[in-house]
């Protein structure tokens, strides 16, 4: 029986587009959804960034391009690609998030979205702590988005994609129009069988 959803597929594929559908249809059936997105941020049409969004709409830096002077930053410098990515930001903004999930009274019927657990998210210890409880936890079902396999495997990606009660649906430009409905039902499905 599966508990949690989680969406893989290149980057710029959909995933994130499809988990906000995805949402929205919850909400409206009546389901409580929580926590964040990550979202690209452009300024003169090239992306400089990534912000993490949580449901209600609070913004942080995730991440920015490092600027051409190299700002020097204190202490020691996390970067994927060309990216640096702001921890303090980040987890000012995304672990209370974590801490308020179990939290919020109310039986079932809750979701949690983690979009996404990346490169980005893994350099913070307390995130890759908060994901794994809220997994293990019974009170909520998680959607949330992880990369495809590049590389150096991820050990938290990988531990999630092995997971027995993590339905993995993998989503392509082909795919990514008819699938929502397939996520839809597998969650009303997690949400039926609750705690």
């Amino acid at each position: 029986m599966f508990k949690h959803v989680f969406l893989t597929g290149p980057p710029g594929v959909g995933k994130t587009t499809l988990v906000q559908k995805a949402c929205d249809a919850l909400v409206s059936s009546g389901a409580a959804v929580e926590g964040f997105y990550t979202e690209e941020v452009r300024e003169g049409g090239r992306r400089v960034g990534f912000d993490v969004v949580t449901v209600t709409g609070e913004r942080g830096h995730l991440s920015r391009v490092r600027d051409a002077a190299g700002s020097p930053h204190s202490g020691r410098e996390f970067t994927v690609g060309q990216y640096v990515v702001d921890l303090p930001s980040f987890e000012k903004l995304a672990l209370p998030l974590f801490r308020n999930v179990g939290s919020a009274g109310g039986g079932g019927g809750k979701v949690f979205v983690v979009d996404e657990i990346g490169k980005m998210e893994l350099f913070s210890q307390p995130f890759v702590r908060a994901v794994r409880q809220t997994l293990d936890r019974s009170s909520c079902t998680v959607l949330g988005t992880i990369p495809i396999p590049k590389g150096k495997p991820l050990g938290l990606v990988e531990e999630v994609r092995s997971r027995r009660d993590v339905k993995v649906f993998t989503v392509s430009k082909e795919n990514r129009n008819a699938i929502l409905q397939d996520i839809l039902a597998t969650l009303q499905t997690c949400l039926m069988h609750g705690p």
